[in-house]
């Protein structure tokens, strides 16, 4: 008799049209989001802030209460949300635009103010949804449509290292940078994101996963170079693992 081992999970809608360009990431880190849901039996007491961008379409695929946030403002949203109904689990889904560029104070804040939410930051190095233009975590050298001869330093400055800035705040519980390149790095990615909710399940505090993903469309590429790129110069950069974990220092 055959074991079912794959599953759709019940916190993933199952009729949603799938709006994403092919090859992209972001089906992948939302059903990572669904199956954390299932497993930590939150889906009827969790409520998302989507941000702008693409991330923004995450409320008609995880089957959860939400709202959408102006752009940047999914953090300052979800600390309204979580303040005013501290019962419910609270988290976001963002880009990393959203996240670290319009709206990098609302992001460091909530996390320098220690509010027991949880945050998933997708960084694909580029605004996928508005054309492709240069983003907070562009490459060095990496041509985009308003970087065409390539980021320099001079003109644009370094891309920020989320998670390691996010590391350093005193209210982050946890932090971590995971990648969607390979299988195994996938199933890491979905542990970081079950220890950032539970963090908030547990009251310790801001929870926080970035995930390096790719963006075929517009770097111009298949998936499988797009992958490529992600192993090949992302991780070089973006380097993965755990930059925070208060949960070790009290279980130690």
């Amino acid at each position: 008799m055959a074991t079912q081992v794959f599953k759709i999970p019940e916190t993933l809608r199952k009729n949603a049209k799938y709006t994403f360009c092919p090859g992209c990431d972001h089906g992948v880190a939302i059903r990572l989001v669904a199956e954390v849901l299932d497993e930590l039996g939150l889906k009827d007491k969790a409520i998302l802030a989507a941000s702008i961008g693409c991330s923004v379409t995450s409320y008609d695929f995880l089957n959860v209460d939400a709202l959408e946030a102006p752009h940047g403002r999914a953090l300052a949203e979800a600390t309204g949300i979580k303040r005013a109904l501290p019962d419910k689990f609270v988290f976001t889904y963002q880009g990393d635009g959203d996240f670290a560029s319009i709206g990098l104070a609302e992001s460091m804040h909530a996390a320098l103010r220690g509010e027991n939410l949880s945050a998933i930051c997708i960084n694909n190095t580029t605004y996928g949804m508005t054309g492709g233009q240069l983003g907070p975590t562009t490459l060095m050298g990496q041509v985009t449509t308003t970087s065409p001869s390539g980021r320099n330093a001079e003109y644009y400055g370094y891309p920020i290292k989320i998670a390691e800035h996010i590391a350093l705040c005193d209210g982050t519980a946890f932090s971590a940078r995971v990648s969607l390149d390979s299988v195994p790095n996938i199933r890491k990615a979905k542990q970081a994101i079950k220890k950032a909710f539970e963090v908030q399940i547990k009251g310790l505090g801001f929870g926080f996963v970035e995930i390096l993903s790719s963006c075929p469309t517009n770097w111009r590429m298949t998936p499988d170079k797009a992958h490529e790129r992600v192993r090949t110069e992302m991780i070089e950069v973006f380097k993965p693992g755990i930059y925070k974990d208060i949960t070790t220092e009290i279980e130690g």
